[in-house]
């Protein structure tokens, strides 16, 4: 064909999208659903949060922060703290608490961080703890009891948050721990200037009162053996604490005054342990250690000790200090030695920072060699030696650097580096590895209606702890129900429940089968909705964070006392936000993956396709709606979308 022949009248290219005219409003659903072929309109996907992804307690975060900012509307009748707080506890019994000491893995993944800053998650979790003791609120009992029997076996995070949960659901539970008083790590290894007594004994309270029953003092597989056990009850859960420290792995460990972190907070916590040496070193770099090298700061040594008054015998449980020989205390010089860099280590960060407040000496990239003893066989020096660490699939690699070794010297050496399980009596369970094997319902391997949670699965977060109870709990539930345990879902947490919310605002409709989707014949959602939170979390690079302003960070005041003021100190150093602070926190959360009513995507639609749900069929998660004769497929709303609620999909 020569160009004399061609009759092809081209068209000069140009970037519009769409002809003069085609934003006339007319049908498009004939060419929406034409063949294969796609406009892309807006759907309404429902998603997890990061910061509940990285939840290890599965708590509702969003949820309750958007109740505590008042996107989320409390029934009649109830305040918007205990609506936000029972929300909270869904998951976690223990807001209060977990609300000090947790490290936050969900700050760590807050969207937030693209902007700015995260969100204080924790501070509004303390908040509303607080709250809840302060007004005595109690967890609701259930109507009716199932007649089965439930055997918790201690009385740390997960059993407790086991017996909890099934609580909740009607069974009778009864705890056995082998300690004198309920909590276990954090009674019993957490300081009390960081977990208050008072606070944890109220929302330990608050769980008994479902009508738990307790036996303390009694040690399964010693006191009572698993055959009794097994006979009077129907379905047993074993959150066996790993409460046993662990030697440090050098030549040289044995020495008397080289002691488990585990061993030296119990001793604390119960009140044996008055004093310490005048020189401790600490090794490790989680929480425990940052709790041993401050609870050594606020002790102090003590001049001319007599050998029965060591801080060893203390203890070994030997003998306990005596309250006047403590008052004539001096400060202690205390030394956190660590295989990895300051700002890698595990703890938490505030905790650091006032521990180096306090005059701690920490020292990352050190790694033990061997303790240093003398003709007595007790320690004067830990020998270190320079390190580089990192974790590679999972393991921990220490590379030595040779000829940079030193010896620390100590007259106490307290090792953080982990903690072990004691199988005595149940050695039927151990795996041979210091664990029990579970499957992802946390029910033991090969032993039908024995379930398992907390350390004794793999040493964690409290947090993790009381998300293993809870999952635990469940499968329990199914097995006593002759239900079969089915996978669990790939984002384990608990999620914003439209059903919920459509009830409670008396909106009626017939049977609805979960999960809710939209549909243009199922209206008990909006058109084209979609929760995919069991298996979808959203990124930042969903959001439009343009949307959010800068916005400073509603801190805890925090007590920084230097070391002379550490000393004899153990008050609490973390205070919680005001009411309108928690508020204003609370709103700088962006709601990630859910609809906080901002009206963009009504405003910027240029077809007037973006529609408000009539105020006497909205509520949260049920705002706006799409009226898809008139929509172009413009993706203006998307792109405007600050949470990445709307996305194109429609047509796919």
């Amino acid at each position: 064909m020569t160009a004399s022949t061609e009759s092809a009248t081209l068209k000069p290219l140009n970037f519009r999208r769409y002809r003069d005219g085609d934003a006339k409003v007319r049908s498009w659903q004939k060419e929406i659903f034409d063949a294969g072929h796609s406009h892309k309109c807006p759907t309404y996907i429902q998603s997890t949060p990061p910061c509940q992804g990285s939840c290890p307690a599965g708590e509702d975060i969003r949820g309750y922060l958007n109740i505590v900012r008042g996107i989320e509307k409390p029934p009649a009748g109830i305040k918007w703290q205990e609506y936000a707080f029972r929300r909270l506890t869904e998951a976690n019994p223990f807001p209060s608490v977990m609300g000090r000491v947790c490290p936050a893995p969900c700050e760590s993944g807050c969207n937030r961080n693209q902007v700015e800053d995260f969100v204080g998650i924790n501070s509004v979790e303390h908040f509303l703890g607080d709250y809840a003791i302060a007004h005595k609120l109690a967890f609701p009992k259930p109507a009716t009891q199932t007649g089965h029997r439930v055997a918790v076996i201690g009385g740390g995070p997960a059993g407790l948050s086991a017996a909890y949960q099934l609580a909740l659901k009607g069974h009778s539970v009864t705890i056995f721990d082998e300690r004198a008083e309920l909590g276990g790590m954090m009674r019993y290894g957490i300081p009390g200037f960081r977990t208050p007594r008072d606070v944890l004994d109220a929302e330990i309270h608050r769980i008994l009162e479902l009508g738990i029953q307790t036996r303390m003092n009694t040690r399964i597989g010693t006191d009572i053996t698993m055959t009794q056990i097994r006979a009077e009850f129907d379905a047993v859960f074993m959150g066996l604490g790993a409460q046993a420290g662990r030697a440090l792995p050098v030549e040289g460990a044995q020495a008397p005054n080289c002691v488990t972190a585990t061993a030296f907070l119990k001793a604390f916590n119960d009140g044996r342990l008055r004093h310490v040496g005048k020189r401790v070193v600490v090794v490790g770099g989680g929480d425990t250690s940052i709790d041993v090298a401050t609870v050594s700061r606020r002790l102090g040594h003590i001049d001319k000790i007599h050998e029965s008054d060591r801080p060893e015998h203390a203890i070994a449980g030997h003998v306990a200090h005596d309250v006047a020989a403590a008052s004539v205390r001096q400060g202690a010089e205390v030394t956190l030695t660590s295989v990895f860099a300051v700002d890698k280590m595990q703890a938490t960060r505030h905790e650091v920072e006032q521990a180096q407040a306090e005059g701690i000496a920490i020292r990352g990239g050190m790694a033990p060699l061997a303790v240093v003893c003398d003709e007595d066989g007790r320690a004067v020096a830990l020998r270190v030696i320079r390190c580089e660490a990192k974790m590679v699939g999972g393991r921990l690699e220490i590379k030595n650097i040779e000829g940079t070794e030193e010896d620390i010297p100590a007259d106490l050496i307290v090792s953080a580096i982990g903690q072990a399980v004691d199988f005595t009596g149940l050695e039927e369970f151990n795996n041979g590895k210091g664990a029990i094997n579970s499957d992802k319902n946390y029910q033991v391997q090969g032993q039908a209606g024995f379930f398992v949670g907390g350390d004794v699965v793999r040493p964690h977060l409290l947090t993790s702890a009381i998300g293993h109870g809870a999952i635990a709990a469940d499968g329990i539930d199914r097995f006593l129900q002759d239900e079969p345990l089915e996978k669990r879902p790939k984002i384990d947490v608990h999620a914003f429940d439209l059903k919920r919310k459509m009830l409670e605002k008396g909106y009626m409709f017939g049977e609805v089968q979960e999960p809710i989707r939209g549909t243009d014949k199922n209206t008990a959602a909006i058109h084209n909705f979609d929760n995919r939170s069991d298996r979808y979390v959203i990124s930042h690079k969903e959001l439009f964070l343009g949307h959010f302003p800068y916005l400073a960070r509603n801190k805890r005041g925090m007590v920084t006392l230097s070391a002379t003021q550490a000393l004899d100190n153990f008050e609490e150093r973390l205070q919680p936000l005001l009411e309108a602070q928690a508020v204003a926190e609370a709103k700088r959360c962006m709601s990630c993956g859910q609809c906080f009513e901002c009206d963009n995507c009504v405003v910027y639609c240029p077809q007037v396709a973006v529609f408000k749900v009539p105020k006497s069929k909205s509520t949260t998660g049920r705002y706006v709606d799409t009226n898809y004769n008139k929509c172009i497929g413009c993706h203006i709303c998307a792109d405007v979308c600050p949470t990445g609620y709307i996305q194109m999909g429609l047509g796919d």
